[in-house]
């Protein structure tokens, strides 16, 4: 991790890290931030970076140092989904789509906020010696949303507790999700990205 650095500095950093030809999708440019930098528009500048990042492949540093930066802004929702996003670069990415059981058919009654905090049990087809399911956990990250309510339908990412129980999953497989006994979810597998190695920094 990179403490010992102030925001700005980690900021440029984290563009120095990208290759020249990096664009996020709304356009900005790795020289564009940087002159945000310079012109201590800080939280614009971090909204850029994390942008290019979704956009390109980058390094675990890349977004640890963006977490650190987000931190020491108090952004606490940026400082969680560049450490999230640092946890798929280590282990890979499971994407689903998820759709809540209605409030009526379930335990669960309000909606949940969609940054990483919750975990919950998910059947993924493994089984015990006696066959009965063995569940696993992953937190999710609701894509595209504050938060997923009961009824509703989104895409999410999975984090495991234990990546290795996942490696089976491929695109198209049923998962299901469980916050008691009841099923809470049902959700299908539409991507799954394997870890890539760390690429060398060259500050």
């Amino acid at each position: 991790m990179h403490l010992m650095d102030d925001a700005f500095s980690l900021l440029r950093q984290a563009a120095d890290l990208l290759p020249e030809e990096a664009v996020a999708e709304s356009g900005w440019t790795a020289e564009e931030v940087r002159d945000d930098i310079r012109r201590n528009e800080w939280e614009r500048a971090l909204d850029a970076l994390t942008e290019i990042g979704d956009a390109h492949p980058v390094s675990v540093g890349f977004w640890e140092r963006l977490a650190e930066a987000a931190r020491q802004m108090m952004l606490d929702r940026s400082r969680r989904w560049c450490e999230w996003r640092a946890w798929e670069v280590r282990h890979g990415t499971i994407r689903a789509t998820l759709t809540l059981v209605a409030a009526e058919e379930g335990l669960r009654r309000t909606a949940f906020s969609g940054d990483g905090r919750l975990r919950p049990m998910w059947d993924i087809g493994n089984r015990r010696a006696d066959g009965e399911r063995d569940l696993s956990i992953a937190t999710l990250w609701v894509e595209n949303a504050a938060e997923l309510g009961p009824g509703e339908t989104a895409v999410v990412r999975l984090a495991p507790l234990t990546p290795e129980r996942w490696a089976h999953l491929r695109c198209g497989d049923a998962i299901t999700m469980y916050e008691a006994r009841p099923v809470a979810g049902t959700g299908r597998v539409i991507e799954v990205v394997a870890p890539r190695p760390d690429p060398p920094e060259t500050l």
